[in-house]
């Protein structure tokens, strides 16, 4: 078939421009990835607040508010310290959302926060058959 002729080396800068191009897309997709996933408290307004699984308009005001009053915050333990309804556990689980406090996760957060909010302790059916031999006691007490 008739091949169409390009003038000499078209075809191989095009290719590197090709290649230069698909690079540069990758990064800046792989950037726009990292910025959605990370929000540091430190920076954050209310909405951005919001956007991390967990945190709700009150506990975003808590923070803000805590912020506003004491400055930035300078550690996790600050953060915890200084907002109300904030915990160890708590905190772990903001961590593991995309929560940061001056650009760093907390340390020994696990790598992805568990559905639901729930710990690693009993099932819920241990626990409702746990429950049920006390309010057995109850009941035959009366």
């Amino acid at each position: 078939m008739f091949q169409r002729q390009f003038p000499h080396g078209f075809q191989r800068r095009f290719q590197q421009f090709l290649k230069q191009f698909t690079a540069a897309l990758l990064i800046v997709i792989a950037g726009i990835g990292l910025a959605w996933g990370q929000v540091d408290v430190n920076q954050a307004d209310q909405g951005a607040l919001g956007s991390v699984k967990g945190v709700g308009p009150a506990m975003s005001r808590h923070i803000l508010e805590a912020r506003k009053q004491g400055g930035a915050f300078k550690s996790w333990d600050d953060l915890q310290d200084r907002v109300a309804g904030i915990g160890r556990k708590s905190a772990a689980r903001l961590s593991a959302a995309g929560l940061t406090v001056g650009g760093k996760s907390m340390s020994g957060a696990p790598a992805t926060a568990k559905p639901g909010g729930k710990s690693a302790g009993k099932s819920d059916a241990a626990k409702s058959v746990s429950a049920r031999p006390a309010a057995a006691k109850i009941k035959s007490a009366g």
